[in-house]
């Protein structure tokens, strides 16, 4: 009988990343306030805090990783958008970032979160890892130019489809509390990749009647 292939094993996670990990899901949870470091450091099977304190110096440090270690893939694929081939399509890019968003189901809401409550305590943290992605997406956005939007225009427009994509996944559970079907399973997640993608074409697809009037 042929051999079957063997499997190959996938490297264990690091404990740093078991930890940011445990994190995120607290965080998007509950919040920058609403979590202890025992909590965090229990989820992911620590001995004790002081083990979480080998990694990160503090909470403080901890939430700006969680966040970064989140953000820094999103980033990078906004920023790839604008080198797509000429024969691409403006709705290419959100195939990764759905899948993206649907693999780590507790970012967009840590995001939110960040966005509405812990920005009032760590706002100067919240506000440098959050604003590169606000400027690399209206960067993008502004680059443009066949979709004829005005440049006064592209901060309604970039909130807007923060929404549209983000606001899916962040608002699950009142999804699926409103609907009574659960917006993450693999069918509905294909449909809302569909949808953005038609969203996105429309949107920043070539069109000037959707310039200003002077």
């Amino acid at each position: 009988m042929p051999r079957r292939p063997a499997r190959t094993r996938r490297p264990a996670p690091s404990t740093r990343d078991v930890i940011l990990d445990a994190a995120e899901r607290r965080f998007a949870e509950r919040g920058f306030a609403g979590v202890s470091v025992r909590e965090i450091a229990t989820d992911a099977g620590l001995k004790n805090q002081a083990s979480l304190y080998h990694h990160f110096r503090d909470k403080r440090a901890l939430y700006e990783a969680v966040l970064s270690r989140g953000l820094e893939p999103i980033l990078s694929m906004v920023a790839a958008s604008s080198t797509a081939t000429p024969t691409g399509e403006p709705g290419d890019f959100v195939e990764d970032l759905v899948e993206y968003l649907a693999a780590h189901s507790h970012l967009p809401r840590l995001i939110q979160r960040a966005a509405l409550e812990d920005r009032r305590q760590l706002p100067a943290s919240v506000a440098k890892i959050l604003r590169p992605l606000y400027s690399e997406g209206v960067r993008v956005l502004a680059d443009s130019t066949d979709s004829g939007w005005e440049a006064n225009d592209l901060l309604h427009l970039g909130a807007g489809l923060y929404l549209l994509i983000f606001g899916y996944f962040a608002n699950a559970p009142l999804i699926e509390a409103v609907t009574g079907r659960d917006p993450l399973s693999a069918a509905a997640v294909a449909r809302q990749r569909r949808f953005l993608r038609l969203v996105l074409n429309r949107l920043l697809g070539p069109d000037t009647s959707r310039r200003t009037p002077a």
